[in-house]
């Protein structure tokens, strides 16, 4: 069968031709809650100065980083990439490395001060090469292109009822990957960005990660393989993201429809600290996910915003990459290859259990 006519051409960026709309209705819900709080006093919705200049800072990287990225990170893809076998070659080699010292440290203990060095050093540098050699290798073999060409289910077409299709299927696998990135601490330390703020306004929203590049995400490429155009799962993207912006607000209480759609109560809870509240609500549109598959949490106390352990700064650079550096930290303390991996892929907060 022909792959059709250009895929319909490029889809339009919907989260970028809605900048002017942010703006307006950030400026609107200001006003509001600026009044609210002369009347009742602060909240957490309120907005403050360096907050909402560090959620703008990061939602205008997140739209430059994966240009960036992508240019830096494509010669080192493995199988594609000029330099993509010397970086697994070195993932390995200071595994080795690491190995060895390890060896050394258990058996000598003159020695064992200098190979604990070596190993940390050495041990840090093959999670960071192995680590990038995955995720640009998962991430290259799982673009919408290329499974398109790989579909399984011929074309769609483009019609209403496709692209309903479609973003029903964006955002089923959106719930998943939204509930991966709460569960392994890698993915946890892109996506943690979106929580650091202490803050919970429609400016929040736009505090997104600019590091999705060190991820490996379900793709919302197999879309594709069902046969809906790439254009068309581009445009399920900005529709889901799209409608992710409206809930991230305290001036709405709660809405028709909340036994199936996301809401910014239902959200309100997904950004909370409190125990009752973590990992709960990873819904994008529907929230029908979380009650099939037992994430569901109702509003119910008061919502604390933020971390559980909060990182109390506004730049930028912190706030992208803070997690990044406390996991590679903790690796570099490990003693073993089951502690280093262990504190990579395993839940946020992970530590070995100490012999009594």
């Amino acid at each position: 069968m022909r792959r059709g006519r250009k895929d319909d051409d490029a889809a339009t960026d919907l989260t970028v031709v809605a900048v002017p709309f942010y703006f307006a209705t950030m400026g609107l819900e200001y006003l509001w809650l600026r009044r609210r709080a002369r009347a009742r006093g602060p909240s957490p919705a309120d907005y403050e100065r360096r907050d909402t200049v560090t959620s703008l800072t990061m939602g205008v990287g997140s739209l430059f980083a994966p240009l960036v990225t992508q240019r830096l990170l494509a010669p080192l893809v493995p199988g594609k990439g000029r330099y993509g076998r010397k970086l697994v070659g070195g993932a390995l080699g200071a595994a080795a490395l690491t190995t060895a010292a390890d060896a050394v440290a258990r058996r000598s203990r003159r020695r064992a001060p200098a190979a604990r060095r070596v190993a940390s050093a050495s041990s840090v540098a093959a999670v960071v090469a192995g680590g990038v050699a995955v995720t640009t290798a998962w991430c290259s073999r799982t673009t919408p292109e290329r499974l398109w060409a790989r579909r399984l289910v011929p074309d769609l077409g483009s019609g209403a009822l496709v692209v309903a299709l479609a973003v029903l299927l964006w955002d089923f696998v959106y719930y998943w990957d939204h509930r991966f990135m709460h569960s392994s601490r890698y993915m946890w330390a892109v996506h943690v960005v979106h929580h650091s703020s202490e803050r919970y306004n429609l400016s929040t929203a736009l505090r997104q990660p600019v590091a999705e590049a060190f991820g490996t995400f379900l793709p919302f490429g197999v879309l594709c393989l069902l046969g809906i155009r790439p254009s068309l799962v581009e445009t399920a993207r900005g529709v889901n993201l799209l409608y992710q912006y409206w809930i991230h607000t305290e001036t709405i209480g709660t809405v028709p429809g909340e036994a199936l759609l996301n809401s910014p109560s239902h959200h309100r809870v997904h950004h909370g600290s409190n125990r009752q509240y973590l990992d709960r609500n990873h819904g994008s549109i529907l929230i029908l996910w979380d009650r099939l598959f037992g994430t569901f949490e109702p509003e119910d106390d008061r919502v604390v915003y933020g971390l559980t352990k909060n990182i109390d700064t506004f730049n930028p650079l912190r706030v992208a990459f803070h997690e990044h550096l406390a996991m590679l930290g903790d690796v570099a303390r490990a003693t073993t290859w089951r502690e280093r991996l262990s504190y990579v892929v395993r839940r946020p907060g992970w530590r070995p259990v100490l012999p009594a």
